[in-house]
């Protein structure tokens, strides 16, 4: 038997990777891998690719390292100019990590002598910005699989922990490490044991997470100052483990297309009696337990 410890969506967050460290000892895995989103959104990405690399743990790219990737090159979409946070990123890793993460696989295949094949993703199999949810729909599920032979997926992106079953296949997603959106301050991981016949979840964790280090490291980093309105939004994520920014521009979008951030629509959208219209469907009325089906 293998096991396999599964984390994702570490965004930058040392304190929570930490924790999850520590609780993985008692577990005795074989191997752990990271599937994508290590970076941004915390304020410790150089400290959590230190600690990664010094691991040598098996690790892809998400969406969030092309926003040091892309960023202010051709490649970028046009609207990316606009952001606030890709400068305040390669402020904390540098060309050194930029040139390290280029490298990085965007998918992986664990291929184990003692159990099946399984692909690692960030989203679906060639999409970093499209994720499988709750609300996904077994058909959309049979076309994104499609093209993979592999009868285990690990994905990721959404941060909500999932277990699927569609046609066979296996489906898991360890939810998110470093910033967690289902109300919970936790980091989420995975722990799966894999057989001649298969893998199954052998555990799902939940460790508390303190957000205070975190907070007070923002702080020393004139995070607001650097990234004005998203900042904002970002820290009150971690502070309700609730997805803010999404909800922000969706409001945004719908009442005041074209207009720029500003602190003004700031002070209005946290105004409203009720943000949940204005969520994605898959975070209206998530709770920390595991999806299942």
């Amino acid at each position: 038997m293998t096991r396999l410890a599964v984390l994702a969506d570490i965004h930058g967050n040392l304190p929570a990777l930490q924790a999850v460290i520590d609780d993985m000892a008692q577990f005795k895995v074989d191997r752990v891998v990271v599937a994508g989103d290590s970076i941004n959104w915390g304020p410790c990405s150089r400290g959590v690719m230190e600690a990664l690399w010094e691991r040598r743990w098996p690790l892809i790219r998400g969406n969030n390292e092309f926003y040091l990737l892309d960023y202010d090159t051709e490649r970028a979409p046009a609207h990316w100019s606009r952001f606030t946070m890709p400068p305040y990123l390669h402020e904390q890793l540098g060309d050194g990590w930029a040139n390290a993460i280029a490298a990085l696989p965007d998918t992986v295949q664990l291929r184990f002598r003692d159990a099946p094949p399984i692909r690692v993703c960030h989203g679906i199999p060639g999409d970093h910005w499209t994720a499988i949810t709750p609300q996904s729909s077994t058909a959309q599920i049979r076309r994104w699989l499609r093209d993979i032979s592999e009868r285990t997926l690990i994905c990721a992106h959404s941060h909500i922990a999932l277990e699927r079953h569609v046609d066979g296949r296996s489906i898991f997603n360890p939810g998110s490490v470093g910033v967690p959106l289902d109300g919970e301050h936790s980091a989420s991981y995975m722990i799966l044991d894999g057989r001649e016949n298969g893998w199954e979840l052998a555990a799902h964790r939940r460790v508390p997470i303190d957000v205070a280090p975190l907070l007070a490291e923002f702080e020393r980093q004139n995070f607001i100052e650097r990234c004005g309105v998203t900042a904002h939004l970002v820290l009150e994520e971690f502070r309700t483990a609730r997805l803010q920014l999404a909800a922000y521009l969706i409001w945004k979008q719908q009442h005041h297309a074209g207009r720029d951030d500003s602190f003004e629509l700031l002070r209005e959208f946290r105004d409203l009696v009720d943000a949940s219209p204005y969520l994605p469907p898959a975070y209206r009325g998530l709770t920390s337990a595991l999806y299942r089906d």
